[in-house]
């Protein structure tokens, strides 16, 4: 008796540790995970992530317990996660790095009876190599055959298996039978715990330009509401601000109230005139016009240089 209840304690003060030391939690799926792979796991994680595994009532009161003692208010929200086959990764490291190392390893496995499938399961078209005395097999399962060679061939892909129900006898039997493995198995990833808040793995799919297009929109929108509404909030002041200076300039412009700073704009809509040769001179001709021009200066030279050569007389004249 009191080896377990060293043995808990233990369990609870290396919770308590890894929960103070690391920012981030995975919340993982295991189910079919064989134990050597979870040991492959733990070596592509060395440095990065500590995973921790152990049952579930345990788990729950070792947090139940930090809540209520006031050292861990936040880390009630993975509470309501810590069901069915699951474990942890600790880390402080980059999340997306983190999720790939965790997903990356995942070993195919035979159909068994019993077992919910993943995904669909199809049988490919083609020829078996099994002998014509276990067509009835095919039949009965419905998967269409002919002799060909005196061996049973498929002549369609069929779907044996739809993802989410269980796998029959009859067609992990067929599966095995065919050498063919259709599901792999590895850890998954459930929830994830990052400074308090509780998100779906698909978060990290999110990338920054997604996040900082959204937020530009929202700001945008409620400007628009703002201004609309007549009510000032942070986003929509400076287009007030804008807005109630280009008043005043407008008024300023029709009265004789004026300031530092005004006066330029009232003499510039007073006598445009004034300031017209300041503006930049429009182009009179096109980029064509101007080769044009060079070439007939280019000609020009050329005749004046061979008229003072010979001063208009031959070599011997």
């Amino acid at each position: 008796m009191g080896g377990k209840n060293a043995s808990k304690s233990a369990y609870f003060d290396k919770l308590k540790y890894l929960l103070e030391t690391y920012k981030s939690i995975f919340i993982v799926t295991v189910d079919n995970v064989a134990s050597q792979q979870m040991h492959e796991i733990r070596i592509a994680l060395r440095g990065e992530a500590v995973v921790l595994m152990g049952k579930n009532t345990m788990v729950r009161r070792a947090i139940k317990g930090f809540i209520q003692d006031g050292s861990m208010s936040d880390i009630e929200r993975i509470l309501s996660s810590v069901k069915g086959n699951v474990g942890f990764v600790f880390t402080n490291s980059d999340l997306k790095d983190i999720r790939e190392k965790i997903l990356a390893n995942r070993v195919a496995a035979p159909a068994r009876a019993g077992a919910v499938a993943p995904l669909d399961v199809y049988i490919p078209a083609g020829n078996t190599g099994m002998e014509p005395g276990k067509t009835s097999f095919f039949q009965a399962l419905g998967v269409p055959t002919k002799i060909a060679r005196g061996t049973i061939e498929i002549t369609q892909d069929l779907k044996l298996v739809e993802a989410g129900t269980k796998v029959g006898a009859s067609e992990a039997t067929l599966l095995n039978m065919l050498n063919i493995s259709p599901f792999t198995y590895g850890m998954g990833i459930s929830q994830i715990y990052d400074d308090g808040q509780v998100f779906a793995p698909s978060v990290l799919d999110i990338e920054e330009s997604q996040l900082l297009k959204a937020f530009s929109t929202a700001v945008t929108t409620i400007a628009t509401i703002s201004l609309a509404l007549n009510y000032p909030t942070l986003p929509s002041v400076i287009h007030s601000v804008v807005n109630s200076y280009k008043k005043i300039l407008s008024v300023a412009v029709e009265t004789d109230y004026s300031w530092e700073g005004i006066e330029d704009l009232k003499d510039r809509i007073a006598n445009p005139d004034k300031y017209a040769g300041s503006a930049p001179a429009a182009p009179t001709g096109g980029d064509s016009d101007a080769k044009e021009e060079k070439k007939e200066e280019a000609k020009e030279e050329e005749k004046e240089e061979s008229e003072d050569d010979d001063m208009g007389f031959g070599l011997f004249d």
